[in-house]
């Protein structure tokens, strides 16, 4: 299981070297992005964390009986760990303002099917006028219906009288070549009985009824068409009205199609001021990601001079406070490793000579590792130099990166070294101390003075050349935030452009949509007038014409009416010389 932990190193009172390194475990893996604190102070001895310093945080995995399996320095691990961290919280700001937006997006929504009900209850309410109207329409075809069966009863009433008229006809026809006979009788001499002249008389008052009873069916022909004409009257207005609701609703269409060809004009211009917006943006966007890139490679570099300036500092120090020897005054009990026995000593500078060997590799090692993130951040200062914008932007985050992790090992080496140092001194003064108890020269003795001056006139050239790659890139820095700045501006003014024409266009669709509305239902309304109207109007030109047929009919029937009281009148002149009519 890994764990994060802290070294820490108890001193024994003969120097550095001869002190216990222990491990306090400070939070445990529980998952890939998933730590926990470890509830209590757990301390365990390790000996590899020898070579880190006091107080180095490490990642150690340990097994389940807290055997170390493998430990290393965390600040790379941690690094990555808070970069994660930052990305996460990254992507939980974008979620929430999705979330936002969803939730702008449901208020809009309620809002528009409150609207949408208002719409469907004014809708009804015409619905309600339009039954109102069906209901009257109604009513009059009723009406018409009414005269369509009082002209065809009178139709019946006309075919009974013809065909009545027409059997009086027959018997009149009858009746006739009697009166022929009789009349050839009379000039023979013969003469007609009273019986006989009763029932000519019924005859012919037959007849005169029948022509009566035709007159009177013309009278109510005539207030038939009289019903028919004024049912005509009152469908030519409502044809007019038609016609007047029809183009009204033509006039309206033509002006809906104006105004949504318009509108489709205003959303094509919209659309293509939001690209330029879209562009804008995204041109703030790289600005904005080189100006972190930049500001963050600002950050690891103030870093970096202050890590120089507090490696000049130590060094000056360590200049200052070095004897006359060239060794560092640190503090030894010379008395106790005077009384110590001598093979006991020779044990401790020989574990000495150990640990300060491992501690010389472990700085090597992390001296070679520097010196390749040194390499590695030249190349990548010249690939910027000579990368494409689009490039650029992930190189300086790469660069960002690499400085960071350089600047941390960095200010880890600057206590490895003076621990290093420290040892080194130490170890000086207990071999010094032995060889002088066995009575021997020194035959391995080396000048360890060290001439600090060149490393700090270095460091000074450095710290000199880091102050003007500095203001260099607050100027670059500077220069960003003020292109920044200024696309903005335009960016809020464009957008507030955008908002205005867009709630214009919205609101201009919503009352395209009202009207699309209204003049469907208008069209709607004439559709449903006319179906009403066009039977009606059938029916009633059904009636009249067979008002006119049946007008036709009775003319003729009227004219053999005429005709047969014209022979009835001349049966009477010549019945009244035969016999004494009444």
């Amino acid at each position: 299981m890994l764990y994060l932990a802290e070294v820490q190193k108890q001193r024994s009172g003969f120097g550095l070297g001869g002190g216990k390194a222990e491990l306090k475990l400070l939070a445990c893996q529980r998952g890939e992005h998933n730590w926990s604190a470890v509830p209590v102070d757990d301390v365990i001895p390790v000996e590899e964390a020898n070579k880190f310093n006091d107080g180095t945080l490490v990642l150690v995995e340990l097994s389940a009986s807290k055997q170390v399996q493998r430990i290393q320095e965390a600040a790379r691990q941690l690094v990555s760990i808070l970069q994660n961290f930052s990305r996460l919280q990254d992507k939980f700001k974008d979620k929430e303002e999705e979330i936002e937006q969803w939730k702008a997006s449901l208020t809009f929504s309620s809002q528009e099917l409150n609207r949408r009900e208002m719409e469907m209850q004014a809708r009804e309410e015409q619905l309600a006028q339009m039954e109102d109207e069906l209901e009257r329409l109604e009513a009059q075809r009723s009406e018409i219906e009414n005269t369509r069966d009082e002209a065809n009863r009178l139709r019946d009433e006309v075919a009974s009288s013809r065909q009545e008229i027409e059997r009086a006809w027959e018997q009149l026809r009858g009746e006739q070549q009697q009166v022929a006979i009789q009349q050839s009788q009379v000039q023979q001499g013969a003469v007609v009985d009273a019986q006989q002249a009763q029932r000519i008389q019924e005859l012919m008052n037959r007849l005169g009824e029948a022509v009566a009873s035709a007159q009177g069916v013309r009278e109510q022909l005539n207030q038939s068409f009289g019903v028919v004409g004024a049912q005509q009257a009152i469908l030519d207005l409502h044809w007019q009205q038609l016609e007047q609701k029809r183009a009204n609703a033509q006039q309206q269409q033509e002006e809906v199609d104006r105004q949504h060809q318009n509108i489709q004009n205003r959303w094509l211009e919209w659309y293509q001021a939001a690209d330029a917006l879209s562009m804008a943006r995204a041109d703030r966007a790289r600005q904005q990601s080189t100006l972190s890139a930049k500001e963050e490679q600002l950050g690891s570099m103030e870093e970096q001079v202050r890590a120089v300036e507090k490696l000049r500092e130590q060094l000056s120090r360590l200049a200052s406070d070095r004897g006359p020897a060239g060794t560092v005054q640190q503090v030894v009990d010379v008395q106790a490793l005077e009384k110590m026995p001598v093979d006991e000593l020779q044990r401790l500078v020989k574990n000495l000579q150990q640990d300060l060997e491992k501690v010389f590799r472990f700085v090597n090692d992390q001296e070679e590792e520097l010196t390749l993130q040194q390499e590695t951040i030249e190349e990548l200062q010249e690939k910027i130099q000579a990368a494409s914008e689009y490039d650029r932007m992930a190189l300086e985050n790469e660069m960002a990166d690499e400085l960071e992790s350089y600047q941390m090992l960095n200010e880890t080496l600057v206590g490895q070294r003076l621990r290093l140092r420290e040892r080194e001194d130490v170890l000086s003064q207990h071999q010094t101390l032995l060889w002088r108890r066995l009575g021997t020269a020194n035959p391995q003795k080396q000048d360890r003075d060290m001439d600090l001056g060149p490393i700090i006139a270095q460091l000074d050239t450095q710290r000199q050349q880091q102050g003007n790659d500095l203001q260099r890139l607050e100027k670059e820095i500077q220069q960003l935030r003020d292109v920044i700045a200024q696309i903005d501006g335009n960016v809020n003014r464009q957008n507030g452009e955008l908002e205005a024409k867009r709630y214009e266009i919205k609101q201009l669709e919503q009352n395209v949509f009202n009207q699309k509305g209204a003049v469907a239902e208008l069209w709607g309304r004439v559709k449903v007038y006319q179906e009403m109207l066009q039977p009606m109007q059938d029916n009633l030109r059904g009636l009249r014409e067979k008002l006119e047929g049946m007008a036709g009919t009775l003319d003729r029937s009227v004219q053999s009416s005429e005709q047969q009281a014209q022979v009835v009148a001349q049966l009477r002149e010549v019945l009244s010389g035969l016999i004494d009519l009444p």
